[in-house]
This record gives structure tokens, C-alpha cells and sequence, in this order.
């Protein structure tokens, strides 16, 4: 996407925010109060289709686990002010967006309000039980979690995107959606009027104030240049070396002399699967050309309970202050886990760089580069 439909895209989430606040004049809320859908960079995810005869709430019960909850049901939750918040854990958008979900579920769980986590992976891994209850408790989500790797309940509500949050009156209905970052003081809003029409009161109005860090660090909008870009072969794009890869086949890949702005390239013995680049041989590479504040480089380990040494570079050198928190100065760090490692945060002046990637040991999975 080129540079000018970025920054629009961007600034017409904003508008779409900002146009919900006319409604919160009538406390009644006799009307759903909904946001335009529209396609934007941070914004992403499979198809719906809509379960038929199945409701919105009813879906919960086709949950295929619950952590941090027994298993929720519509008519259980009758009365409540429920908040869905639809995620996966590999998603820098819905991570960018856990401060204020959390923050909101503390303030307001003793006036009524349920924030339901529901679970719709992206990655074949992120089906994994064991995966997804790490990445719960390394990120603090204590709310319940519905696991939904069917995704069921994603089709019955018609979604589209990670992150979305749909907002659910005491009645049961969907009363408000918002889909990707911002417009947070407008959601709060939308929870205090839900909570408001069943008696609740004396609650504090000033919106929260979150105080978030690392990848929960808000993006760096005015610099970003760069969208998401998927490594593996069904999504890829701006291959730089040598076409197309190869499907499930292992070669030896070189990166060229130059890359352009968001252009990428592998080095040494490479196999690409469908969702994913696996390194056959130890010291195989990956340079990619951005231009953002943060990079962000989804991938794992191929077998459990192993690890994998790199090293990163920017423009040559080690990142020595634009390290990001999963490596060093000298950009060094270890893949332990499948998920998201922040591995790049700059300083500014925020300008085109080359980043590249070197692992020591074969055997990583690399899924997707994320920018912020």
C-alpha cells in the first residue's frame, strides 16, 4: 500500500471514532450505535460467513476451552454489560489495544461490565492450548478468555478483523463495534452509557490512562511507511529474491545487492510452507527494508522446546539504542517460544533502514513482519 493510502486509511479510523460521540447524548441508546467497516493497514483477518440460526452471545457455548472462567452462556451473563474483545496473541494491533481493555475490565468489573477475550488464531500454532495460556499470563489478561479456534464464534458475530471489540448491553444485544486501534476514550464512553441504562452510577467519568510499554507502546503513526507482511507463501509480498519462493521445497536463496523501501530477501537454505519460511541450515538470513519506528518479526522454534540463537543488524551495524526489548545492544537474542518479538525501537529521526536477521541454529519458523 503506498505511503498516501496509509496515512488516509489511518486518519479515517480517527474520523470513524470520533463520529460515534454525537450518540452518547441519548442515555436510552434506543438504536445500535455502530462504526462504518472499512479496510485499513491495521486491520486484518479471514472472512466470515455467519453461523445461521445461532446468536451473537449464543456462540460462546461453542467454545472449545475457557481459561480464567468456567464456561460462559448467554443466559448467564443476562443483566451484565459485556464487552467481546476479539484477539490473537501474535497480533501487534490487539496488543497495541490491551492497555485500555485491561485497564477498562479493572475499573468497571464491580459496576457490572464482563470483558469476554475471545480467541480466533491466525497461526496454526496459536491453536496450541498451552501456547495461547502462556501468552495469557505473560500478558496479564486475568479476564475470561474464550478459545475459539474453530472460529465459531467469530462467524456468528460476522467479524472480520483482530482487533474488534463489540460492545453488548444487560438485554444481550450488540449495541456497538469498533474495529482496530483508537478511538478508546469514545469506547469508554459507549461502556459508561451501557452501564448508565441499568442503574449503575457513581463510577468515575475522566477516561483511563494507561502508562503502556514495549509492544503495548502506541505506533508511531506520523513515521510508519511500512504494513504488515506475511513470509509465508500463500501471502507474501515484495519477494526480493529470485521471484516467487518455492513451495515446500528446500533452496538456496540469495538476498540482492540492493532492496527497495519494503522490499524483503532470504539468504542461504530456505523451505517456504504456506503460512511460514523455515530455515533449513544454520546462518541463513532475512534483510528487510523499512521505514517505521518499531519492527516486529513473528516466529518460534520448529520443535518445542528448543531454541534458536540470531543476531540482528540495522544498516550494517549493531542497533546499539534502537534495539527493541527482545535483543541487546549488540542484537543479539534467543527464539524460545512462538510468538511476537519486538526486535527493533529507533530513535528518531525515523529514515529508510535495512534490517537483517542472522540465525546462528537452523530450524526457526518465521511467519511475519509487524511495524509500529
Amino acid at each position: 500500500m503506498k505511503t498516501n493510502r496509509l496515512l488516509a486509511a489511518a486518519a479515517l479510523v480517527m474520523a470513524i471514532g470520533a463520529s460515534i460521540a454525537g450518540f452518547l447524548g441519548d442515555t436510552n441508546m434506543t438504536r445500535p450505535i455502530t462504526s462504518e467497516q472499512t479496510e485499513v493497514p491495521f486491520l486484518h483477518g479471514p472472512s466470515a460467513g455467519a453461523v445461521a440460526g445461532q446468536s451473537e452471545l449464543a456462540s460462546l457455548e461453542s467454545a472449545d476451552e475457557w481459561i480464567n472462567s468456567p464456561p460462559l452462556t448467554a443466559s448467564a451473563l443476562r443483566g451484565k454489560v459485556i464487552l467481546i474483545d476479539f484477539w490473537t496473541y501474535t497480533c501487534i494491533n490487539w496488543l497495541r489495544t490491551l492497555p485500555y481493555v485491561r485497564a477498562w475490565e479493572e475499573k468497571y468489573r464491580d459496576q457490572g461490565l464482563v470483558v469476554i477475550g475471545v480467541h480466533s488464531p491466525e497461526f496454526s500454532f496459536e491453536k496450541d492450548l498451552n501456547n495461547v495460556r502462556r501468552a495469557a499470563k505473560d500478558l496479564a489478561v486475568d479476564y475470561p478468555i474464550a478459545v475459539d479456534n474453530g472460529h465459531l464464534i467469530w462467524r456468528a458475530f460476522n467479524n472480520q478483523y483482530w482487533p474488534a471489540l463489540y460492545f453488548i448491553d444487560s438485554r444481550g444485544r450488540v449495541r456497538h463495534h469498533h474495529f482496530g486501534e483508537g478511538s478508546y476514550e469514545q469506547s469508554e464512553k459507549i461502556i459508561q452509557e451501557l452501564l448508565a441504562e441499568t442503574g449503575v452510577d457513581g463510577f468515575e467519568r475522566e477516561p483511563v490512562s494507561v502508562n503502556a510499554r514495549g509492544f503495548e507502546a502506541a505506533a508511531d503513526w506520523d513515521s510508519l511507511r511500512s504494513p504488515e507482511n506475511y513470509l509465508g507463501y500463500d501471502r507474501t509480498q515484495n519477494f526480493a529474491s529470485g521471484g516467487k519462493p518455492v513451495l515446500d521445497k528446500p533452496r538456496i536463496y540469495e538476498v540482492p545487492a540492493r532492496l527497495s523501501l519494503n522490499e524483503w530477501g532470504l539468504s542461504g537454505s530456505w523451505t517456504a510452507r504456506k503460512e511460514t519460511a523455515v530455515l533449513n541450515k544454520p546462518n541463513g538470513r532475512i534483510a528487510y527494508r523499512f521505514h517505521a519506528r518499531d519492527l516486529h518479526l513473528v516466529m518460534g522454534p520448529a520443535a518445542t522446546g528448543t531454541s534458536v540463537r540470531f543476531r540482528v543488524l540495522i544498516d550494517g551495524q549493531p542497533p546499539g539504542a534502537a534495539h527493541g526489548i527482545d535483543i541487546d545492544e549488540k542484537g543479539e537474542g534467543t527464539v524460545t517460544e512462538q510468538r511476537l518479538y519486538q526486535l527493533i525501537r529507533q530513535p528518531h529521526p525515523i529514515v529508510d533502514r535495512q534490517f537483517e536477521i542472522e540465525f546462528l541454529d537452523s530450524d526457526v519458523e518465521v511467519f511475519a513482519f509487524t511495524f509500529g
